[in-house]
């Protein structure tokens, strides 16, 4: 029979040794998510052979994830160099006008010409007034031409206004008297830009050589269903896509860039959130924030901050995959990414220092982040602790029992 005292110490040297297992098998606890320890050790794991970086985040951290978040700009990754061509392609229909000098040798009176004169009826015109021929409108074919009288078929796909005008010029010289040419874009069919999204009319936008913008677009749809301060604007151009706050856009004029033909701009009420999850001081959720952005110190405070019963305030993480150039510095100047071109990134915070709480400040969120708050081990312990208390609890009980008989 074992006395009391004896059972007290077994448990003791049990309750000591399993302790030092306990990292071991943290995973046969319940639990919220990863430890600490557990967080760190993920650099030695890899994502589509891209291998994870944990990043401590002091100011200077911050403020370059700041600045390379805010070199994603229209401006900078989608903006054409210099103003486009209005280009002419397959379906758009072209008027064709040609003058002759007097006397006209091949585009005499016809029945599809006509003089052009802003004189009266009254007024009679000199028989030596060039002549203007107007050619039926045609619309370009699928091989993008079309055809002039005296010359034939001509391409004009991928051409500009005045390209035409002079390759048709060229191609009269020596057969008509001194041609004049005029081509007109009556319908414009391929040059468009697309605008949908939380926007009052979505539509096609003809684009002309003014050189429509992106708030011209906007404009043009009857403007925006939802506030300034929450619309997101995305533009899609030859497989680049780039997202903007509508607000932003507002507030520098190099983000109104000139619209391409084949862009779709969609505008999105409130599409950017993060995920949080672990010891917060609220129920874990996905959180909206505003297109204009919100810094991790905001974020902090929409989830309620830490939990001071659970949570381990060095262990604040974002879960994110981020771009290369705010991840490369002058000692490790490239960095190994997945197949979208991203790096699998774990930005650690340490909410025992009071500098943190600066660079929480700078450090700005991004759209599908996830912020994770580990729980303290001395929480992990205690679970530990009322399983081995809950399995001895019955020993203990029968020998106090015994110890009364006996």
């Amino acid at each position: 029979m074992y006395s009391k005292p004896r059972i007290f110490r077994v448990f003791l040297i049990f309750t000591a040794f399993s302790t030092l297992l306990l990292q071991g098998c943290a995973g046969y606890l319940p639990s919220a998510g990863a430890s600490r320890s557990q967080v760190e050790a993920a650099p030695q794991e890899t994502i589509e052979n891209s291998p994870i970086q944990i990043i401590p985040v002091t100011n200077a951290v911050a403020n370059r994830v700041k600045v390379a978040q805010n070199s994603l700009s229209f401006k900078s990754r989608i903006a054409p160099k210099g103003q486009p061509a209005n280009l002419v392609h397959p379906g758009d229909t072209l008027q064709v006008l040609i003058w002759e000098a007097y006397p006209p040798i091949l585009f005499r009176q016809s029945s599809y010409s006509n003089t052009i004169s802003t004189a009266p009826a009254s007024v009679t015109i000199s028989p030596t007034v060039s002549q203007a021929s107007g050619i039926p409108a045609q619309t370009v074919n699928q091989q993008g031409e079309i055809t002039i009288p005296f010359i034939g078929r001509i391409n004009v796909a991928g051409k500009s206004i005045s390209q035409i005008e002079n390759t048709i010029v060229k191609n009269l010289q020596g057969r008509a008297n001194d041609p004049q040419v005029i081509v007109q874009n009556v319908d414009n069919t391929t040059s468009l830009a697309t605008i949908i999204g939380e926007v009052n009319q979505s539509k096609q936008l003809p684009l002309t050589p003014k050189g429509e913008r992106v708030l011209d677009a906007i404009a043009s749809a009857g403007g925006l269903k939802q506030p300034v301060n929450k619309t997101t604007i995305q533009i899609a151009r030859q497989g680049e896509i780039q997202s903007l706050a509508m607000e932003s856009i507002i507030q520098d004029p190099k983000q109104n860039i000139i619209l391409q033909p084949g862009d779709v701009i969609t505008a999105y009420f409130q599409p950017l959130s993060f995920t949080a999850l672990g010891a917060t001081g609220s129920t874990n959720n996905e959180i909206l924030f505003e297109a204009t952005g919100i810094s991790l110190s905001q974020a902090m405070g929409r989830i309620g901050g830490l939990n001071d019963m659970r949570s381990d305030s060095m262990g604040v993480y974002i879960f994110r995959f981020e771009e290369p150039k705010a991840v490369a510095t002058k000692e490790q100047p490239t960095v190994g990414v997945t197949a979208e071109g991203k790096v699998p990134v774990i930005y650690q915070f340490d909410m025992n220092k009071p500098e943190t709480y600066f660079a929480a400040q700078n450090f700005p969120m991004k759209n599908k982040d996830v912020v994770y708050v580990s729980v303290a081990s001395s929480v992990e312990l205690m679970k530990f602790l009322s399983i081995i208390t809950s399995v001895f609890s019955p020993a203990v009980a029968i020998n106090n029992q015994f110890s009364l008989g006996f």
